[in-house]
């Protein structure tokens, strides 16, 4: 079992623009990748509110851009200080606080499959800050934005991140695995 950011982001970095638009992404229509083989090893979903509220607008909502059903069916957990919509039928558990206790929850819910950490970058960064971050698993668009949604706020340098590997997808995107080192500061406790 392994806890796993997989995202796209562009080349300079982020997973959204300054308007919190993924249209740089979704100008490539459905692009091979290796997401089928990926959601198939996944057994537990978190994301931060802003990712979920994301989905609602652009998924769920009526009136919303790309309507479809809530496409997973792995328990999520939603990180949120607000309270926010259900949506009927899924099993979302929406949880507050230090990430450590709920993903002690997730592993128990995901048995041997891995757990997927949907976003954002700072969800992500709680993650890697209690040591709980394996692997980052980044599909890198050929665009740049300029500012945005950073793909990972914080500062991962030494050691360094382990590059597992590199793949090419079409003419616009390079996916690059890593492994995230287990720090001599590891704060899980």
């Amino acid at each position: 079992m392994k806890t796993q950011y997989y995202t796209a982001a562009s080349l300079d970095g982020f997973i959204a623009d300054s308007h919190h638009s993924l249209d740089w992404l979704f100008q490539f229509g459905e692009a091979e990748d290796s997401y089928p083989n990926f959601i198939d090893e996944v057994g537990a979903i978190a994301m931060g509110a802003t990712t979920y509220e994301w989905i609602l607008t652009h998924q769920i909502n009526e009136g919303a851009d790309r309507p479809q059903a809530w496409s997973y069916e792995q328990p999520a957990w939603v990180f949120t200080s607000r309270i926010l919509p259900a949506i009927e039928g899924a099993d979302i558990r929406f949880v507050k606080g230090d990430v450590l206790p709920v993903h002690q929850e997730m592993m128990a819910a995901a048995g041997n499959k891995n757990i997927w950490l949907v976003g954002g970058g700072d969800l992500v960064g709680q993650f890697y800050d209690r040591g709980l971050l394996d692997e980052v698993i980044v599909s890198i668009a050929s665009v740049t934005l300029g500012s945005g949604a950073p793909l990972l706020p914080r500062t991962i340098a030494t050691p360094p991140l382990r590059l597992l590997s590199a793949k090419v997808y079409g003419d616009a995107f390079a996916e690059l695995h890593y492994e995230v080192p287990v720090r001599p500061d590891r704060t899980t406790a």
